[in-house]
């Protein structure tokens, strides 16, 4: 197995099927939390808001610490150990006989899923430094495939059973972590490692380590305005889409597909010429624009096809987070990868808890008899507001890069 060179593929293959458990969670959820309190949809929708705040939760808590276990013993116990887990909890949620099993599923959930950082950083270990951010891409890949395979997956075996397609997830995963135990090789040499210290493991550590680099911390802090506004968005989507142009879940469904198409397309191919050719931090700049562009355009959108419109606008945005990751890569060690990954990871699990709340809070306001005045795109402005802010932190920071982007 050492002489194996190192996969990305399979780092892919982890990732992807990541969001296909939580895209395969989506269609079902609800009805399971719906059934476990006797039809009673209010109820229902109060705890799968809670339940998604478990997992992001947990993410948040225990990144930083996957992401410092894989700086001292590397990334491939850490991976497979979460996959292990990830793939036996799928099991648990299939057959959880009430609620609260459901919640300890759903924590188990978010620390497997924190395994991105120990990708993440895997995928620091393997690639040249003038190649990370286009290499970054695979995460938002794998982050679109996810997103497409997981809810059309999830919706086609929930038809034939709530359960099924929690199963469905266990199998697979399983298989992946199988898989990666016999092929996967270890990409962190022993002369890189570091000694796990609980300073940088806990979540407020990880993030004070941040505050060591201006170039790491600014771009952190501009990563994090943009997951900001972009999670809030996330979370109102079918909100805003039915109220406003009275879409039907199956358009709702389509349209998720083709962002997650477009997103894939961009950040696993066409990123990896436009990143080189712009330069990444003309990329960075240009990304944060039309995100922010992207949002506005949204909430101003009259008619449905509109959005379609759009859509293309949004996914070549991607370009920008991901030139903002490898430029926070080059500017650390190798000894330090983890570390860092798993505190931006942190940072989108503290943004994934708190814009939902904020943004769903905010549209229920502006659409109803309180409101001065109609306003359903509302969480689309707040949204391309953070953007903004966080391009201004960004232009701001790349003042302070030495190396050459």
């Amino acid at each position: 197995m050492r002489n194996r060179p190192p996969a990305i593929a399979f780092i892919f293959i982890t990732l992807f099927l990541d969001i296909l458990g939580i895209g395969l969670v989506i269609p079902v959820l609800p009805k399971l939390v719906e059934q476990f309190r006797g039809g009673d949809l209010s109820e229902a929708s109060t705890l799968v808001g809670q339940l998604s705040a478990v997992y992001a939760l947990m993410q948040f808590v225990f990144s930083p610490i996957l992401g410092a276990l894989s700086d001292q013993y590397g990334r491939r116990p850490v991976i497979l150990l979460s996959l292990l887990g990830a793939g036996l909890d799928y099991f648990l949620m299939a057959w959880a006989p009430t609620v609260g099993w459901f919640f300890l599923g759903r924590a188990v959930s978010g620390l497997a899923g924190a395994n991105i950082t120990a990708a993440t950083a895997y995928i620091a270990d393997i690639s040249p430094p003038e190649k990370r951010a286009a290499n970054f891409g695979i995460i938002g890949a794998a982050f679109g495939l996810g997103f497409i395979a997981g809810p059309l997956l999830g919706g086609l075996l929930g038809e034939k059973s709530l359960r099924l397609p929690f199963i469905a997830a266990g199998c697979v995963t399983l298989a992946n972590w199988l898989y990666g135990f016999f092929v996967l090789p270890e990409s962190l040499g022993q002369d890189v490692r570091r000694k796990f210290s609980w300073a940088r493991a806990n979540p407020l550590g990880s993030f004070l380590g941040l505050t060591r680099n201006p170039v790491v911390l600014g771009l952190a802090v501009a990563l994090f305005l943009m997951n900001l506004g972009q999670f809030g968005v996330h979370n109102t989507w079918v909100l805003y889409t039915g109220y406003r142009f009275d879409w039907k879940p199956s358009d709702v469904g389509i349209s998720l597909a083709v962002v997650g198409i477009t997103a894939a397309i961009v950040q696993g191919g066409l990123s990896r010429v436009i990143i080189p050719a712009m330069g990444e931090r003309r990329a960075l700049s240009w990304g944060f624009f039309l995100n922010g562009l992207t949002l506005v355009l949204y909430g101003l959108a009259t008619r449905g096809w509109m959005i379609y419109a759009i859509l293309p606008f949004g996914a070549v945005s991607g370009i920008g987070a991901q030139a903002g990751q490898g430029i926070v890569s080059r500017s650390v060690g190798p000894d330090e990868q983890g570390s860092v990954q798993g505190a931006l990871a942190g940072l989108n699990s503290v943004a994934a808890f708190v814009a939902p709340l904020v943004a769903t809070n905010l549209f229920g306001y502006f659409i109803g008899p309180r409101a001065p005045m109609p306003l359903p795109g509302i969480p689309f402005f707040l949204g391309a507001a953070l953007v903004f802010a966080g391009l201004v932190v960004a232009i701001v920071t790349l003042r302070r890069v030495k190396f050459q982007v």
